[in-house]
């Protein structure tokens, strides 16, 4: 994930963001990492500034390129991008706030540069339910508005509701690649990272090879009971 913004440059390959080659010459590392927005793991660990607006809006006015009043806006549109109210958390202190809010006040101080690119390392984990569904639910929501959202996590069922392509690597190399269910169905042939696969769909895979007439793509609980149901209610005739 270090490579997409140049944080790590590559030993050998090529690295590509947006058609430009990252190892050419006179590549303007400023502006690609105002691009390519990359949030750590633990993101909340880097929040320093006193209150809540000063921690988003701490790299515009670094810049020292817009208004006071075009700050505002930003930090606004930010706040609302991540469903902070704004005027409830401005003067708030980061570190007063809840784990799910501060990892909200995060990723705001990087979506106020209006990144194309949106990079998240393992943003659920550490997280209670209700902050871990909060954060999803605002990183589906950006993903729906037309960013390209790439995130890293060994969490891949929490995903599957916004997740159209994964790339599963294994010793650093690409094990495999495409829609959810092709990859799933990859790994349990190949038996290989097998944790990975959602439950239900493991279970609906080993029910097929039983001769059960299970549809494909079946990955979360509410969609396998009716079929199941179904299916051993035929059953018991």
């Amino acid at each position: 994930m270090q490579h997409f913004n140049g944080l790590l440059k590559p030993s050998s390959g090529r690295v590509l963001v947006e058609g430009m080659d990252l190892g050419f010459p006179g590549i303007s590392w400023s502006e690609l990492r105002k691009r390519v927005g990359l949030v750590f793991q633990y993101p909340e660990q880097q929040l320093f500034e006193e209150t809540v607006f000063d921690d988003i809006s701490f790299v515009l006015r670094q810049h020292k390129v817009l208004s006071p009043a075009e700050i505002e806006l930003r930090v606004k549109s930010a706040c609302a991008s991540v469903g902070l109210d704004y005027e409830e958390f401005r003067r708030r202190s980061p570190f007063e706030l809840s784990g799910g809010e501060k990892r909200r006040v995060a990723l705001a101080g990087v979506l106020v540069q209006e990144p194309h690119l949106l990079i998240l390392d393992e943003p659920t984990v550490g997280l209670d339910g209700p902050g871990k569904r909060e954060i999803l639910k605002q990183v589906e929501k950006l993903h729906h508005s037309g960013k390209t959202v790439i995130i890293i996590s060994h969490a891949v069922e929490d995903l599957l509701g916004m997740v159209n392509r994964l790339v599963v690597l294994e010793g650093g190399k690409l094990l495999t690649a495409g829609p959810p269910a092709e990859v799933f169905s990859f790994l349990l042939k190949a038996g290989k990272l097998t944790f990975l696969v959602p439950s239900i769909y493991q279970l609906c895979h080993d029910l097929r090879a039983e001769g059960w007439d299970v549809p494909e793509g079946i990955f979360q609980v509410e969609e396998a009971l009716p079929v199941l149901d179904r299916f051993l209610r035929s059953s018991t005739k």
